[in-house]
């Protein structure tokens, strides 16, 4: 077998992409045309899970109380009470998370700051890639959306 012309001793590969920072790790972001795999956070994942049993415990009265329950769970009564603002996400977004589907700017640090509370601008903030934390918002304005959803905020105020 011969070759009618000689290989290169080096071969230059460019490959588009950039480096993100996502749940306390790097990653490698592709561009969107690129074909990506899906890739799911477990971290995000555990505390989405976490949060929606909480709820279901305070809902049922199982626990009076957030303070109750962090006491009884022994964890942080302030990482409960940040972490039971995630059950406020949208059905897509908790369904993307699920899948490994969400945005970049959906990450566990970006949750645990205060967010959005109407669904469509939760969808519009993911979609545009951009901050997805509500600096506008207050801890009384997620304190009614928790108490709306849980019905349990004593300890919140």
């Amino acid at each position: 077998m011969t070759r009618g012309s000689p290989v290169p001793e080096t071969v230059t590969l460019h490959v588009p992409f950039r480096i993100v920072k996502r749940g306390g790790r790097k990653e490698m972001q592709l561009p969107e045309e690129a074909a990506q795999r899906r890739h799911t956070d477990g971290t995000l994942v555990k505390a989405l899970a976490r949060a929606f049993r909480w709820k279901r415990m305070l809902d049922s009265g199982e626990y009076a109380s957030i303070s109750e329950m962090a006491e009884r769970e022994n964890i942080s009564f302030t990482y409960m009470a940040r972490l039971m603002r995630l059950p406020l996400l949208s059905p897509e977004l908790v369904e993307a998370i699920m899948d490994g589907r969400q945005p970049a700017c959906i990450t566990l640090a970006n949750l645990m700051a205060p967010f959005p509370l109407d669904w469509e601008e939760q969808r519009r903030r993911s979609l545009s890639g951009g901050e997805f934390s509500d600096d506008t918002a207050t801890a009384s304005d997620h304190a009614q959306g928790v108490k709306g959803s849980a019905g349990h905020i004593r300890d919140l105020q």
